[in-house]
């Protein structure tokens, strides 16, 4: 190792800012050029922390950002949302279109959802506009053995159609309209086991969040029972963590061992962040079985129009 990265890793600070869940890493310009033990360091504290918080990064652009996420894998685009003009990766979060104040861990509609999510603050409100995660494994460790058997055998169908899902993204009237026509312009359904094995830790995780459309084999009252118990765990205060944005800030996580959300509670207050995300790998459960994806459409769903067609058909031949 030469003497100039010693010095740079010499200088690297992580230091936990709660109890199970992120810390704050110091001493570090974040760019797409860092060097090998460096992007080592942060992996390894991302894996035990789940999420990083770095100050100070206001130098960071859309193509800095993008050549940072690159150096912990191929980056992948929102599978409804367009990238941001002029980038190929990089995903727009502004409060005056939608707000995700609902718990979710990004993208689980699909079945290889991200691994990692790097989010970088340009505008934030004077006052509000926090976001919260909250860890997953250190859920999934709370559990008693009766409920972690449980857990361990139930699947969950996840969708972006949040008006089945639960999910409800809040904002302006219109501008909330167009952002969910997008949002739902191709409609995913995809079973994921409720734990899965984080492929590097061994860690087992809850993968819920309100993607969740319903908990498969039971009936619709004990799937919203199963899913506020399990969902529930989740979010005890003692495995969450919330942080206080400011301009240059970047959060990075460990997508496949947290939820987060977006506290809606600035007002009319401009909110802009951006998102990049490093692709993920198709969830497996305990039992060695992976997710699937249940199907894919364009709404309404293929039963709906083809009942349509023919109730339309059979009105024309009368």
């Amino acid at each position: 190792m030469s003497t100039l990265v010693s010095a740079k890793l010499s200088n690297l600070v992580i230091r936990p800012v709660a109890g199970r869940i992120g810390a704050e890493v110091t001493g570090l310009r974040l760019s797409g050029d860092l060097d090998l033990p460096i992007i080592d360091a942060i992996r390894q504290a991302l894996y035990r922390f789940k999420v990083l918080f770095f100050r100070d990064q206001e130098h960071l652009d859309e193509s800095g950002q993008e050549a940072f996420g690159k150096l912990f894998g191929n980056l992948v685009s929102h599978p409804t949302i367009p990238s941001l003009q002029g980038t190929q990766h990089v995903l727009d979060v502004n409060g005056a279109e939608a707000r995700a104040s609902s718990w979710h861990t990004d993208v689980t509609f699909v079945d290889a959802y991200p691994q990692i999510s790097i989010l970088r603050a340009l505008v934030i409100p004077q006052f509000g506009g926090d976001t919260v995660w909250a860890n997953t494994a250190a859920a999934y460790q709370s559990l008693t053995p009766p409920l972690r058997e449980l857990a361990d055998n139930l699947w969950a169908l996840h969708s972006n159609r949040s008006e089945y899902a639960g999910y409800r993204p809040t904002g302006k009237p219109e501008p909330l309209k167009r952002y969910y026509e997008v949002f739902t312009s191709t409609v995913y359904e995809t079973q994921h086991p409720l734990v899965r094995v984080h492929p590097v830790t061994g860690e087992r995780t809850l993968v819920l969040g309100y993607f969740v459309q319903k908990i498969l084999g039971v009936s619709s009252a004990d799937s919203a029972h199963l899913f506020a118990l399990f969902q529930g765990h989740v979010t005890r205060l003692e495995n969450t963590v919330r942080w206080r944005w400011s301009v240059g800030d970047v959060a990075m996580w460990d997508n496949r061992a947290t939820q987060h959300s977006a506290i809606d509670d600035y007002g009319d207050q401009p909110r802009i962040l951006r998102r990049v995300t490093v692709a993920g790998d198709v969830p497996i459960s305990v039992d060695g079985k992976p997710s699937r994806l249940h199907r894919k459409f364009s709404f309404p769903p293929p039963e709906i129009a083809t009942a349509e067609r023919e109730a339309t058909d059979s009105l024309h031949n009368r």
